[in-house]
């Protein structure tokens, strides 16, 4: 019941937009902005470029509105343009040494020295990662998406995100641990669920 409402409260809101409603068009920032600011940091990791590849996103979001599916959620159409625009960023900029907040803090704990060692070691193993392992691990478990929303949101199978998943999370530990974290990172990381995988590539 609560998907068919959501539903039905994003088709009435992309047709007041596309009426021109300029409030509508206000709801919708509002309601998506700030999780697409949040994607769009941890996936570039620089704030103003954040901010800058937000405002793109929106501007082809409202540009793409007519081929939105009603069918479907807007949520993860939304994400979607997101992720494919933080893509773009990434190819076109050189890598460097800045370092996005790949982990949020309710999984670090205090601000000790020690956790902000933790942390940068985070967010370092991350930025090594394959461009789609980085993309799934970010949608799960920062912006929890689930598997099915992740699936719709890089147009892949469900098998495929878990696996990407799963691959992302060994990769980032083994990082970790042959930097000597591995004590930390068993309480940093721990509570992750288990993985239902199947080699899906």
């Amino acid at each position: 019941m609560a998907a068919e409402e959501t539903l039905r409260s994003d088709r009435e809101l992309v047709r007041a937009c596309l009426r021109g409603d300029a409030r509508a068009s206000q709801r919708l920032v509002a309601r998506f902005h700030r999780e697409v600011y949040a994607l769009c940091l941890r996936l570039l990791g620089h704030a103003h470029d954040a901010e800058d590849a937000t405002q793109e996103v929106f501007l082809r979001v409202f540009r793409s509105l007519r081929c939105w599916d009603k069918n479907r959620p807007l949520r993860p159409w939304i994400l979607a343009i997101a992720v494919n625009r933080c893509r773009t960023w990434l190819r076109k900029r050189p890598r460097n040494h800045a370092l996005p907040e790949a982990i949020s803090d309710n999984h670090i704990g205090t601000e000790t020295d020690t956790v902000w060692e933790l942390q940068e070691a985070l967010s370092e193993a991350l930025t090594r990662l394959r461009d789609e392992y980085r993309t799934v691990f970010v949608l799960y478990h920062d912006r929890h998406l689930g598997y099915e929303e992740i699936a719709e949101v890089l147009g892949r199978p469900v098998g495929t995100v878990k696996t990407w998943l799963h691959r992302a999370r060994l990769e980032i530990l083994d990082y970790l641990r042959r930097r000597g974290w591995d004590h930390e990172i068993r309480t940093a990381l721990s509570g992750l669920p288990e993985l239902d995988t199947n080699p899906a590539g």
